[in-house]
């Protein structure tokens, strides 16, 4: 590592990002995911700011980041990828069999996961997939151990030659703290690709081999002394230990404090939770009559130490759910330890307010329109900001990136084998989300013959997790400009023979169209009918400055039907209880007008101020 430059407050992820900068790495894949977008984006910032040598970009999926990660590695130069945790189930198939081949240059895998969850749709636990896969995994427990284990985890990966995941958590990733930064290693490699079948290839017969190698590897570094957990209260001495890893521990530690009981509490810290060190797990169950494992999300160090009589998740004395909150851990504590807790304050629920598209947001208009041409239908839907239809009737079904377009599928051959009177079937789905896993599952259903139509929701962005390009929009990670992949083109080149585009803000036309859809797949040559709803997203300043822009206003002819609220939830229609009807919220309206077309009475008003005739 070069020399100190000085200390920064750096948020997790930019701690991570600029981490592999100053590694040495030359290559960060990613597809963006909350809590991990915000890695790649810093790599961005650390590399142009140091002019380290890095290709940066964001991939079409995680199992395709993964891959060209993987290929840089193979050459003997350094290179990371960086995915939320559900990103990993997309690249698991070329994650697993990494393991086996192993790599040359170091590969870090940081796969940045979500207890609570706060914004994904599992909770699940990549320790446990790094285990099944057999490869080593950092469990940081703040921004700054987050930074160091990058360059930890690149020497372990190369010692082994062996891909080797980085696992922080969403505490980490958005924390901010002083965190010393170095000038970048120079690593001076060029490329060189050693070619060995039996390695690279390695068909079946190999593979019994390599799985034993694969096996030996993991043994040895079970039993490194540097990775043999720490303990960081205590002397020694007490009869029962805490053994904990990543922000569950740094809460433990806190909370031991506050107790008075830094010094009676033997805690552990481990780094390093798999393989978990052999010596180490031999001692603990030898040395200690209770043992309390304090760990997020899954008992991942509970199972390994082999102990049926650890106080743990698995024995449910900590919760085998949700995020270890200090609250959780301290109520934990005070049972493991036999300490009287404090007095519970009476705390009044207060009852939150339910997500919303943003006011203005095309989609909203899209949806409006879908549930009210087809009120008898059936929507699958998929990830994204977009979800949120559901508040307008528009997203029946909502399951993992790319889904939607296979279960239309599904669902319509469901139906059509009971005979021709099926429900008509829309689906939803974005424009970064069609490019991630969206065409597959389009061929398919073209492929097998379906009839239902698809919206590919076409804002321009990646909105939900920070308006990341896509590849219809032409640029790279860095600004610079990319060669543009146009969505229609790849909708005719799946067999699509139905293919129209409409801005959802016309929302007469747009109806139209879906109406002229849902026509063309029931008849005669009838098939998939794809509909693109293409308007940018207002969270990008530059649309805004676009936009046909109109003041929005509410006569007195408003009834107070709330149809505007209830059915159209636009967050800058607001109806005031003591006159009974509807305002506009001036503040948060962007001119977008289509509210005129949702009122039944006709009380909305629109008066041209600006933007593009």
């Amino acid at each position: 590592m070069g020399k100190e430059m000085k200390r920064r407050i750096l948020m997790g992820n930019e701690a991570i990002g600029r981490g592999l900068v100053e590694s040495g790495c030359t290559l960060v894949s990613s597809y963006p995911g909350t809590p991990a977008s915000e890695i790649l984006e810093s790599v961005v910032a650390f590399a142009g700011e140091t002019e380290a040598p890095v290709h940066i970009e964001w991939s079409v999926n995680e199992k395709v980041a993964y891959e060209v990660a993987l290929g840089h590695s193979y050459t003997g130069k350094r290179s990371a990828v960086a995915m939320k945790q559900v990103g990993l189930n997309v690249a698991s198939d070329p994650f697993m069999r990494s393991a086996y081949l192993g790599v040359t240059g170091g590969l870090v895998v940081v796969v940045a996961d979500d207890p609570g969850p706060h914004s994904s749709q599992t909770e699940q636990d990549s320790r446990f997939f790094a285990q099944f896969a057999r490869i080593p995994v950092f469990d940081p427990s703040d921004p700054a151990e987050a930074k160091g284990m990058v360059g930890r985890a690149f020497e372990l990966s190369e010692r082994y030659e062996i891909p080797v995941m980085l696992r922080p958590t969403t505490r980490v990733c958005h924390a901010r703290q002083g965190v010393s930064c170095q000038t970048p290693q120079t690593l001076s490699r060029e490329a060189h690709f050693k070619k060995d079948p039996g390695r690279w290839v390695a068909t079946p017969q190999f593979l019994t081999d390599l799985h034993r190698r694969l096996n030996d590897k993991i043994d040895e570094i079970a039993c490194l002394k540097e990775m043999y957990p720490v303990r960081i209260t205590g002397d020694g001495s007490a009869a029962h230990c805490i053994v904990s890893s990543g922000v569950a521990c740094a809460n433990t530690y806190e909370i031991l404090e506050d107790m008075g009981l830094l010094e009676k509490v033997d805690l552990f810290k481990v780094d390093l939770p798999y393989p978990l060190n052999r010596n180490f797990i031999g001692a603990i169950n030898a040395d200690y009559e209770k043992i309390l494992v304090i760990e997020e999300t899954s008992p991942t160090i509970e199972m390994q130490m082999a102990n049926r009589a650890i106080k743990g998740r698995t024995s449910k004395d900590v919760p085998d759910y949700g995020e270890l909150t200090p609250e959780v851990i301290g109520k934990v504590l005070e049972t493991f330890l036999n300490v009287p807790g404090k007095a519970e304050e009476d705390v009044q629920e207060v009852k939150g307010v339910r997500p919303s598209l943003c006011a203005g947001c095309p989609h909203r208009a899209a949806f409006y329109g879908i549930s009210t041409t087809f009120p008898e239908g059936i929507f699958p839907s998929d990830i994204g900001c977009y979800t949120l239809g559901m508040n307008l009737g528009g997203v029946d079904i909502c399951h993992c990136m790319g889904a939607c377009i296979s279960q239309g599928a599904g669902l319509y051959h469901a139906y059509a084998a009971d005979g021709p009177d099926y429900p008509t079937i829309v689906v939803t789905i974005g424009d970064s989300t069609f490019f991630h896993a969206g065409i597959p599952g389009l061929i398919n259903a073209v492929f097998t013959g379906a009839r239902f139509i698809i919206v590919i929701l076409d804002n321009s962005t990646t909105a939900m997790t920070g308006n990341q390009p896509t590849p219809q929009v032409g640029l790279l990670a860095d600004g610079s400009p990319g060669n543009v992949v146009y969505i229609p083109d790849l909708v005719r080149a799946s067999g699509v023979k139905f293919l129209k585009e409409c801005d959802p803000y016309d929302l007469e036309s747009f109806t139209v169209l879906l109406k002229d859809a849902g026509r063309f797949c029931r008849s005669d040559e009838g098939g998939v009918a794809v509909i693109i709803a293409k308007h940018p997203c207002m969270m990008d300043r530059e649309a805004q400055k676009d936009q046909r822009c109109y003041r929005v206003t509410v006569t007195e002819a408003c009834t107070g039907c709330r149809v505007c609220i209830k059915r159209f939830e636009c967050p800058a229609l607001i109806f005031d209880e003591e006159s009974k009807k509807v305002f506009v919220d001036q503040n948060g309206c962007v001119g977008c007008c289509v509210c005129e077309a949702v009122c039944p009475v006709g009380a909305i008003a629109v008066q041209k101020t600006g933007g593009e005739e």
